[in-house]
């Protein structure tokens, strides 16, 4: 679960490549942009003043194109790569001041890293590969074994301690990969596309372990992709990058209803927003007849409406009535009299490739209720038609 703290603070972060950095960020302070730099001094502005926030519990992705500085950043953030500017900060502490000792020991117990390749030594067992760090560390072998093991099971590997990479798929490779990071219990896990080598199947089934685990546990997660589809799934946030900019950071929904540029309007173009929003995104309040029904009936104005959503004092949705041959003036026994059987609702929370089918079966615009029965607002064909177009 998601809360509000800021485990991972990036701030003004520069990566110049080459033998003249302060050449090419005076240039940069000055106004020249990366290709000017290019050409003139020979250095490539990897990352570019990037700036964000990484929540604790949060899957946080960052995604763009081939060599817009995903990579770079995801280095950057425990040094494996040295920031030229700007500080990067875990639980309040700037990783790029501390010597070579104290960053070892941040890398050994706070940050952990996945990367695509599966980097498991082929000579040694599955738990002796996940007991790997801990070894290099200097944990006792019991203990390593022990802790080694419980990170096994959490990736549902538990039984396969004893057997050897050769004789895992790639999917379970890439398991024991994700158990030896978790073996530190990681404040914050590093994920370097990590699953872009795995086939479409077991890809899908990585994500979904992905997913569970940081429900189960609250892990926090920096996820590099190329993928917008496996960002969209598995991202709580994602950071977009171009050209080494940071150029929009948001949720999935966020982003893809308020694109920052044209880039961004382009990456999310053609994504399937039925997966994406839910029936409380796009619920029109303004254009349901509501009728207040306590006994008596407090004044509806049925024109230009065919039905109304019977509502309690609470707002607490009663029923759905047909308005035809009903006026103002209709007392809440006769409403509650005409009303359907049975109205069919959705929830807020229910993802609009899920109720695609109700709404377009429906006679009445459907209704959308909070799941404590809270009134929302109606979802009518129309409505999902435009929304479905959207690109």
């Amino acid at each position: 679960m998601t809360d509000s703290t800021d485990i991972l603070s990036i701030k003004n972060v520069y990566k110049v490549f080459g033998e003249q950095p302060e050449t090419a960020m005076k240039m940069l302070r000055n106004g020249a942009n990366k290709d000017e730099i290019f050409e003139r001094t020979g250095q490539t502005v990897g990352v570019f003043d990037a700036s964000f926030t990484v929540k604790k519990g949060e899957i946080f992705v960052i995604m763009g194109l081939s060599g817009s500085g995903k990579s770079t950043m995801v280095r950057l953030l425990n040094r494996l790569i040295e920031p030229t500017a700007g500080s990067i900060e875990l639980n309040g502490k700037d990783i790029t001041v501390l010597g070579d000792a104290e960053l070892l020991d941040v890398r050994r117990k706070e940050m952990s890293m996945v990367f695509q390749s599966f980097a498991l030594m082929p000579h040694m067992s599955v738990i002796e590969n996940a007991a790997f760090g801990l070894e290099v560390s200097g944990v006792e072998k019991k203990e390593r074994n022990l802790r080694a093991q419980e990170a096994l099971q959490q990736v549902g590997l538990g039984e396969h301690g004893d057997s050897y990479p050769h004789q895992l798929s790639g999917g379970m490779q890439q398991r024991v990969g994700l158990a030896r990071a978790l073996t530190n219990d990681p404040t914050i896990l590093l994920m370097d596309e990590a699953f872009s080598a795995l086939d479409p199947l077991i890809r899908h089934e990585m994500q979904g372990e992905l997913i569970r685990l940081q429900q189960e546990q609250a892990r926090t997660i920096v996820f590099i992709s190329h993928d917008l589809d496996e960002a969209i799934r598995i991202g709580d946030r994602i950071a977009i990058m171009e050209g080494g900019r940071v150029v929009q950071i948001g949720t999935p929904k966020e982003i893809m209803l308020n694109p920052a540029d044209e880039y961004v309007e382009t990456f999310f173009k053609g994504v399937d927003v039925s997966k994406i929003l839910k029936a409380g995104d796009i619920a029109c309040e303004k254009s349901a007849c509501k009728i207040r029904i306590n006994g008596s009936v407090q004044p509806f104005d049925p024109t230009n409406n065919q039905f109304g959503y019977l509502l309690d004092n609470s707002d607490k949705l009663q029923g759905v009535v047909p308005l035809v041959s009903i006026d103002a003036q209709a007392s809440a026994s006769s409403l509650i009299e005409q009303q359907f059987d049975q109205h069919h609702s959705v929830y807020s929370d229910d993802m609009i490739s899920d109720v695609v089918k109700q709404v377009a079966s429906s006679e009445y615009p459907v209704p959308v209720i909070e799941r404590n029965g809270t009134f929302c607002g109606v979802i009518s064909k129309e409505l999902m038609l435009k929304t479905l177009s959207h690109n």
